[in-house]
C-alpha cells in the first residue's frame, strides 16, 4: 500500500519521459495532474484507514534488499509521517496544476516534478537509514535540473550552490549513519533495532553533531542557510512551492525521527544550545527580511525564521513541543506555498517583484485585488493571528518550550513579532497607495490560476479552526519518540498527560 505512494509517481515520470517529444505542453501536464491526483486520493484513502491509538508503524512493508550491507525496503507509516506526506502529495497537485500550460521541455519538467513526489514520500516512509538516505539524496537530482533549467537569470549559480550545499548535507547524514551501525556492531540500518542500541554519551555527542549540521542546511538553520534564498529567487513558483511546503520538511523531520529518536541521551545534553540556536535563527531571519526589496526574499528569508521554531519545540522534547513541530512543519509548508504562489502571480502579471516599484496593487479595478487579499490572509496567517492554522501551530510551540526554555522561547515570540513588521512592509508598499503607471496594464487573472491558491487559504482557515485534524494523528507516535522503545507498547493514548490540552485548543 505505502509503495504506492512512491511507485506510482515515479513510474508516472518514466511514461511521461516515453511519450512522443512532438506533444503540446498541456497534454502532459493533464497527465501529470491525473498521476498527482491518484496519489493524493490514495494518500487520503491510508488516512481515512490510519488508526492514530495505535504506537506501532502502520501498513507495514519489508523485504530484505541488500542483507549483505544491512539494507531493506522497509517502509512505514505513523503519526509523525502521515501529516507530511498528506502535504507532499498536495502540494505536489498545486505545484503541477500551477505550472504554466506553454512552459518549455515541458517532458521533461513534469518527469522531474513527479520524481521528486516519488522521492520524498520514499524519505518520510522508509524505516532503514540507508534507505531513508538514498531517497534523502535522490530528490536532490530532479530540484537540481528544476532550478538549472527553468530558473532565472543566475539558475546555474543558485543550482550549483544548492547541489553544493546538499551533497555536504547528505554527506554528514550519511557519516552520522554508518557510525552508529559501525559502534554498535550491528548488522542492520533498520530504524527500530537501532533505538534500542546504546552507545557511549561521547560517541553520541560526535554522531548526533555530525547529523544536526547535516540537517540544518537542509532545513535551513544560521548560519547554513545561505544557499536558501538564492535557490528560491531563480526557482520558478512551482518549485518554491515544493521547497519551501515541503522539501525543507526533510530536515526538521530528521530532527524528530533520528535526532530526537537515536540519540535521546545526547540531545537532553545539547537541547539548551539548540533552544539558543533557534532563537538566533528565528531573530536572523526575520530581522534580514525586513532588509529585502525582492517579495520573494522576504519569503524565503521568513522560512529560516519560521523553520526556527520547529527546532526550538524539538529541543523542548515535550509531548507536547514535539507535537507542535508537527503542526508547525504543515503550517509553515501551507502558508509558504500560498505566499510564493502568489508572488509569482504579482511577477508575472507585472514584470517585477520589486517592493519598491509596485504600489496599489489592491486597486479593485486596474489592480489584483483577489491576489491581493489571499496575500493579506497568508500574511495575518504568517504573523499567527487568531483563528488560522499559523497561530495553533506557533501557540503549541511557544507553550510547549516555554517551561524548560524561558528566554529563548520569548526570543522567538520576539521574532514572531517581527513577522508582522516585515510583511506589514511588504504588503503596505506592495497593495496599497496608488497604483503606479508601470504596471498599470496588467493581464487579467484567471480562476485557473487563482484556485490554487484559494484551496491552500481554505486550508489555513480550516485547520486553524480544527487543530483536532492534524493533532488526532501525531499526538501519540510524537509523544513516544522520547520514551525507552522497550516501554512503547505500554503507554496507551489515554494516559498521555497533554491529551487533554490538545483537545481543549479544538
Amino acid at each position: 500500500m505505502l509503495s504506492a505512494l512512491i511507485w506510482i509517481p515515479i513510474l508516472g515520470a518514466i511514461a511521461i519521459a516515453l511519450l512522443p517529444p512532438d506533444w503540446e505542453a498541456y497534454r502532459y501536464r493533464k497527465i501529470a495532474i491525473t498521476i498527482a491526483s491518484v496519489v493524493l486520493l490514495w494518500t487520503l484513502v491510508l488516512g481515512y484507514n490510519f488508526n492514530p491509538d495505535q504506537v506501532s508503524m502502520q501498513f507495514v512493508e519489508r523485504f530484505e534488499w541488500l542483507p549483505s550491507l544491512g539494507i531493506s525496503y522497509h517502509l512505514g507509516l505513523d503519526g509523525l509521517s502521515l501529516p507530511l506526506i498528506v502535504l507532499n502529495s498536495f502540494l505536489t497537485l498545486v505545484a503541477i496544476y500551477s505550472t504554466d500550460e506553454k512552459i518549455g521541455r515541458s517532458r521533461f519538467y513534469f518527469a522531474l516534478m513527479l520524481f521528486l513526489s516519488g522521492g520524498v514520500a520514499g524519505a518520510f516512509l522508509a524505516q532503514n537509514l540507508l534507505l531513508f538516505f538514498l531517497f534523502y539524496e535522490f530528490e536532490v537530482i530532479p530540484l537540481y535540473f528544476l532550478i538549472a533549467i527553468w530558473g532565472g537569470s543566475r539558475r546555474g549559480y543558485a543550482a550549483m550552490k544548492f547541489l553544493i550545499y546538499t551533497a555536504l548535507s547528505g554527506f554528514l547524514v550519511l557519516a552520522s549513519f554508518l557510525g552508529i551501525v559501525w559502534f554498535t556492531q550491528g548488522t542492520t540500518f533498520d530504524y527500530e533495532p537501532l533505538r534500542s542500541s546504546a552507545l557511549p554519551l561521547d560517541l553520541q555527542f560526535w554522531l548526533l553533531g555530525m547529523l544536526l549540521v547535516g540537517l540544518f542546511i537542509k532545513i535551513p538553520i544560521f548560519p547554513f542557510h545561505t544557499w536558501l534564498p538564492d535557490a528560491h529567487v531563480e526557482a520558478s513558483t512551482p518549485v518554491s512551492v515544493l521547497l519551501a511546503g515541503v522539501l525543507l520538511k526533510l530536515g526538521t523531520y530528521g530532527l524528530l525521527r533520528f535526532g530526537v529518536g537515536l540519540f535521546r541521551e545526547a540531545w537532553i545534553v545539547l537541547a539548551p544550545g539548540l533552544a539558543w540556536l533557534a532563537a538566533v535563527s528565528a531573530l536572523y531571519g526575520a530581522l534580514t527580511a525586513i532588509a529585502q526589496q525582492d517579495m520573494k526574499k522576504v519569503v524565503a528569508y521568513s522560512s529560516i525564521a519560521h523553520m526556527a521554531y520547529i527546532l526550538l519545540a524539538t529541543a523542548a522534547t515535550t509531548p507536547l513541543s514535539l507535537m507542535a513541530a508537527v503542526y508547525q512543519m504543515i503550517g509553515h509548508g501551507l502558508i509558504s506555498a500560498l505566499l510564493f504562489l502568489l508572488v509569482g502571480v504579482v511577477y508575472q502579471k507585472t514584470g517585477t517583484r520589486d517592493v519598491r516599484v509596485l504600489h496599489g496593487l489592491l486597486n479593485p479595478e486596474r489592480g489584483l485585488p483577489l491576489v491581493g487579499s489571499l496575500t493579506i490572509l497568508g500574511v495575518m496567517a504568517s504573523a499567527g493571528i487568531p483563528g488560522m492554522i499559523g497561530f495553533i501551530a506557533e501557540f503549541l510551540v511557544f507553550r510547549g518550550s516555554f517551561p524548560l526554555f524561558p528566554i529563548a522561547t520569548l526570543l522567538c515570540m520576539i521574532g514572531t513579532g517581527l513577522t508582522a513588521v516585515y510583511f506589514l512592509l511588504m504588503v503596505n508598499n506592495v497593495f496599497f497607495g496608488r497604483l503606479t503607471t508601470p504596471v498599470t496594464q496588467m493581464p487579467q487573472v484567471q480562476w485557473s490560476e487563482r484556485l490554487p491558491a484559494i484551496a491552500l487559504a481554505v486550508l489555513i482557515v480550516v485547520l486553524g479552526l480544527q487543530p483536532s485534524w492534524i493533532s488526532r494523528w501525531s499526538e501519540l507516535n510524537t509523544a513516544t519518540l522520547i520514551v525507552d522503545p522497550a516501554l512503547r507498547v505500554e503507554i496507551p493514548a489515554t494516559d498521555l498527560a497533554q491529551q487533554n490540552k490538545i483537545r481543549q485548543l479544538d
